[in-house]
C-alpha cells in the first residue's frame, strides 16, 4: 500500500507545479501593478510632460497586457487538465494491468 502512496505523490508533483506556476504569475502580476500605481501616486513617474505621458502609457499597457493574459488563461487551465487527464488514464491503465497480470483469472 506504501508503494501506491509514493507513486502517487509523483502525479501530485505536476499538479502543485502548475498550480504554483499560475499562482506565481498572478502575484507577480499584482504586485507589478500596485508598484506602477504606487509610483504613479506619490508622483515618481509623474514629473510631468513627457514623463506623464510615459507614466499613463505604461499603465494602460499594464491594463492590456493584463486583458491578453486574462483571455489566454482558460486555455492554459484547459491544455493544463487535458494533461493531467491523459496522465490519471496512463496511471489507471497500468494499474490495470498490473492487477490483471499478476493477481491470476476466474
Amino acid at each position: 500500500m506504501r508503494a501506491l502512496l509514493k507513486k502517487d505523490k509523483k502525479g501530485m508533483g505536476l499538479v502543485t507545479g502548475l498550480i504554483a506556476g499560475v499562482a506565481g504569475l498572478i502575484i507577480t502580476v499584482i504586485v507589478t501593478i500596485l508598484i506602477v500605481d504606487t509610483m504613479i501616486g506619490a508622483g515618481i513617474l509623474t514629473s510631468g510632460g513627457a514623463s506623464e505621458t510615459a507614466a499613463n502609457d505604461m499603465s494602460k499597457n499594464f491594463t492590456t497586457g493584463l486583458n491578453d493574459v486574462s483571455e489566454k488563461i482558460p486555455t492554459i487551465l484547459l491544455i493544463s487538465a487535458v494533461v493531467i487527464l491523459f496522465g490519471a488514464i496512463v496511471i489507471l491503465v497500468q494499474r490495470s494491468r498490473a492487477m490483471t497480470a499478476g493477481g491470476g483469472g476466474l
